[in-house]
Order: structure tokens, then C-alpha cells, then sequence
């Protein structure tokens, strides 16, 4: 079987991956990365999902995507990896370097001209600031249902069935979840505006998109990576042009072969505090904290 080229791409951004969990679609975020060779590359948050990791389920789909990763640092893609909320940990490593490879909160980069603000997102989400227990117990929650979705869809596949997103429906049904995904694109955008991005990128709320976002100032691109869960989204950047990537429609990357062997490995555990680097994310992204 004749195998097929890389794509060559300027900048790929990939967002929640939550590897370490049971909704991670590790072997399809892998068969894409073997199929693209990227200037530059954007993790922009949650990638290893700290808050629910079990080093008793880290199955060798979810390394293979860490060494592909690592593949691109040591062929010289630039690398950053900008830290969520799941992988908050890592926040009080940011400005570490390594080759290729940088943790950061945040990234601008110039692209063709135009400004590019890249952030995972979390730091406008309320829950974060007054109530993490919640949004913890949130994402188990989010946890369990997409493993009752996982065993529903294999059922589902054996009679011939199309894949059901349960977390999707309720998402786009449930009002106060799209006004809050309205209200963190507006936010967004309108802080782009008044900092004169041409472009903002994001994640963390499991929705892709690609849209212009106007106000009386001026206009941004709204970007969101989506996630790799239940949508299996990325961002790509090439020609000077945004495409917002569908693994579902990629016939190519749906057939890579999965010859990879990778050992396991021991991930050690660190006591940080997580309050402390929240607030230190607010005073870097200049946001006061509520006092109500």
C-alpha cells in the first residue's frame, strides 16, 4: 500500500484531548498527526487531563499521541502548549522551554500580518473563579456520560447505526449552555477587538468554530478549536487561510494504519496550588475577580 504525503500545514491548533480519560479519542487524534507535518504547532489546553488522571488507565493509544507529539518537537515544529483548566498543574511551569517546545497561558503570533491571540479559555469561566469543586464534579459528570455514550455507540455501530452524541444534544437544546457559549465568544472577541487581534483562538467549550464577530469598535475571527471527545476538530492555518478541521470527513487519516508500539509509562504526581495559579492566570489575561 502506497503511502500517502504528509500535509504541510503553517499552524495546526488541537484543544481538549483529556488524555488519561475514557472520552479521549486518542487513536483517531493520532491517525491525524500522521497525517500532517506542521510549522507550527498550538495544544491549546487540556491535553492531559490532571483532574481525572488514573495511571491505571493510560492505554497505549493515549502515548502514541504523546510520542507523536514529541516526534514534532525533535523535528524542529514549533511547539507550544498552553495550559487549560484539566492541566492547570502545568501553569506554574509556564515560560519553560525546552528545544522547540514552550508551556505558556497565552500566545500572539504574528501571522502574515495579522495578529493571532491563542488561550485555552477558562479564565472567563465562572466556575473557575468561585466554584472549581463544581466544575470538577462537572467533568465527571461530562466523564460518565461520554462512557455511556462510547458503550450506547458501539451498540449502536453493531446495528448499523449512526453515532449519538448525548453531550452534544444537550448542549445545543439546554438554553443557559448556549448562552453561556454566546456570552464566551463575545467576551472573547470583544477583548480581541480592543487589543486589535485580527484573530482570537480558543477552546475548552467543546465547540468548534470559525466566525467574524463585529461590534462598534471593529471586527475579529473567532476561532475555537473544538475538542477531541465528541467533536474531533482542529484548526489549520495554510495558504492564509483558516480551515476548520473534521475528522469525520478525512477518509485518509481514517485509514492509517496503527503500527506504533509504545511501553508504558510512571506520570508523577506534584502538590501544587491550584488557587494560587488561578489567580496568577487572572492578573496575566488583567481580569479582576469578582467580589460578589
Amino acid at each position: 500500500m502506497k503511502k500517502s504525503k504528509k500535509r504541510k500545514l503553517d499552524i495546526v491548533v488541537i484543544s481538549d484531548v483529556h488524555l488519561g480519560t475514557f472520552g479521549c479519542r486518542a487513536a483517531e487524534l493520532h491517525n491525524y498527526l500522521k497525517t500532517i507535518n506542521p510549522k507550527t504547532l498550538i495544544l491549546n489546553g487540556d491535553i492531559i487531563d490532571i483532574w481525572q488522571f488514573n495511571k491505571r488507565y493510560f492505554p497505549k493509544a493515549h502515548m502514541k499521541v504523546i510520542k507523536q507529539l514529541m516526534t514534532f518537537i525533535t523535528s524542529g515544529t514549533k511547539v507550544y502548549y498552553i495550559t487549560g483548566n484539566h492541566d492547570e498543574l502545568l501553569r506554574k511551569f509556564k515560560g519553560f522551554r525546552l528545544g522547540s517546545f514552550e508551556i505558556v497561558n497565552k500566545v500572539v503570533l504574528d501571522i502574515d500580518g495579522k495578529k493571532g491571540w491563542f488561550f485555552h479559555g477558562d479564565v472567563f469561566d465562572v466556575t473557575m473563579q468561585h466554584s472549581k469543586w463544581l466544575a470538577k464534579l462537572g467533568g465527571i459528570g461530562y466523564d460518565f456520560l461520554i462512557m455511556l455514550n462510547t458503550a450506547v455507540n458501539w451498540i449502536s455501530k453493531t446495528l448499523g447505526y449512526n453515532r449519538l452524541s448525548f453531550s452534544k444534544k444537550i448542549k445545543n437544546s439546554v438554553k443557559s449552555a448556549v448562552k453561556f457559549i454566546n456570552n464566551f465568544e463575545t467576551t472573547a472577541s470583544e477583548i480581541a477587538i480592543d487589543n486589535n487581534y485580527e484573530y482570537v483562538v480558543c477552546g475548552h467549550i467543546h465547540q468548534p468554530e470559525m466566525k467574524v464577530i463585529q461590534n462598534e469598535k471593529g471586527e475579529t475571527m473567532y476561532l475555537n478549536s473544538g475538542d477531541w471527545i465528541e467533536n474531533l476538530t482542529a484548526l489549520e492555518y495554510v495558504n492564509k487561510e483558516w480551515k476548520l478541521y473534521e475528522y469525520e470527513k478525512d477518509d485518509i487519516a481514517q485509514k492509517v494504519p496503527e503500527t506504533i508500539e509504545v511501553s508504558d509509562v510512571e506520570l508523577v504526581k506534584a502538590e501544587q496550588s491550584n488557587s494560587q495559579l488561578f489567580e496568577d492566570l487572572l492578573l496575566e489575561f488583567n481580569i479582576k475577580k469578582s467580589t460578589k
